[in-house]
């Protein structure tokens, strides 16, 4: 590796938000969003060369995270880099310090990939920095997706990657885990429009697991791989009303509902409205209603809106899949 060393300002990391299991693929399917109206659904990372590491977090949920910058995730992705960066060879006493400022815009325990959101546009704005400062890239995707994952499972309790791959890859994946392929893209459907709702209240990623059966009847487990294998394949042949048809929960939504107020008549109403799969987003609270026109996705966001956010905090909105992931600017 290169020991030229080149100044470097700043940039600016964005990761987007992410729907986890996307109903049928219990830790194996993600999604990544990107409303039409064109705002942000993520988090993002700026890092500048500085004197020391610091980190501030401003945005609209900073004070739901940690008071002490040491103990939040983006400063453990710094740290956890740099020992990367050690592993290979570079020595990080001659590299520049960073600032970083997290811009906290989604919510803590939302269903909406929000630990992975920070975590990606951390990994991915440091690569890229230390890309230009040393003049070549220190570490590949999947090299990345494995340091993502790994931070992931610190505050999830356990390692997977469903918010974090496609956070970072962009648009619809499969998790592999196969030596270095840690996600596989998959095909997706252009007119689907994916209606994402938060609540306002918090469901952690490990409540929402501890309420799960630690064993699952054969039929279920049946069920499940012909689903997950029947929609990939309808994936790819573009059949459209088939794979729709797969996007149904066998494994965590029964139990986990229970922790949302107002799911069932939520998907009932979406369903009426001709939604074509609801469901929900990860861990929950947030839910999402896939819909095939622009119309129905319209009515359905409106009445989650009006029905569905508990609080203030809440937001619903009209997204496509977000096909680019992570970017740095």
């Amino acid at each position: 590796m290169s020991n030229s060393i080149i100044q470097h300002t700043s940039l600016t990391a964005y990761a987007p938000a992410s729907i986890g299991n996307v109903s049928l693929g219990f830790d194996l399917l993600g999604a990544a969003l990107k409303p039409i109206d064109g705002s942000l659904l993520g988090d993002e990372v700026k890092i500048e060369s500085a004197e020391q590491f610091e980190l501030t977090v401003e945005g609209r949920f900073a004070d739901k995270l940690p008071a002490d910058p040491a103990s939040n995730i983006v400063t453990q992705c710094y740290h956890h880099y740099l020992q990367c960066l050690v592993n290979k060879g570079v020595d990080v006493d001659a590299l520049p310090k960073v600032a970083m400022t997290l811009y906290k815009h989604l919510p803590i325990g939302s269903g909406l990939g929000s630990s992975a959101s920070s975590i990606v546009a951390a990994f991915h704005g440091l690569n890229q920095f230390f890309t230009d400062v040393l003049g070549t890239t220190p570490f590949n995707k999947s090299d990345l997706l494995l340091m993502m994952g790994e931070l992931e499972g610190q505050i999830s309790g356990s390692v997977h990657y469903d918010n974090v791959a496609p956070c970072f890859l962009g648009g619809l994946t499969l998790m592999s885990e196969y030596k270095d392929q840690v996600a596989l893209p998959l095909p997706s459907f252009n007119n689907w429009y994916w209606v994402s709702c938060y609540s306002g209240i918090t469901v952690s990623t490990a409540a929402a697991r501890a309420i799960l059966p630690k064993e699952v009847p054969m039929a279920i487990t049946i069920q499940f791989g012909r689903q997950l294998a029947v929609f990939v394949d309808a994936l790819y042949r573009q059949d459209e009303n088939l794979a729709a048809a797969m996007m149904t929960d066998v494994i965590a939504e029964p139990y986990r509902k229970s922790l949302l107020p107002h799911f069932d008549e939520s998907r009932e109403f979406a369903k009426q409205q001709g939604a074509l799969a609801f469901g929900i987003s990860g861990s929950g609270p947030s839910v999402f209603a896939v819909c095939d026109s622009l119309e129905k996705a319209t009515i359905i966001n409106q009445w989650l809106a009006d029905n569905y956010i508990q609080n203030d905090t809440g937001f619903s909105h009209i997204c496509q899949l977000d096909q680019q992931g992570a970017v740095v600017y």
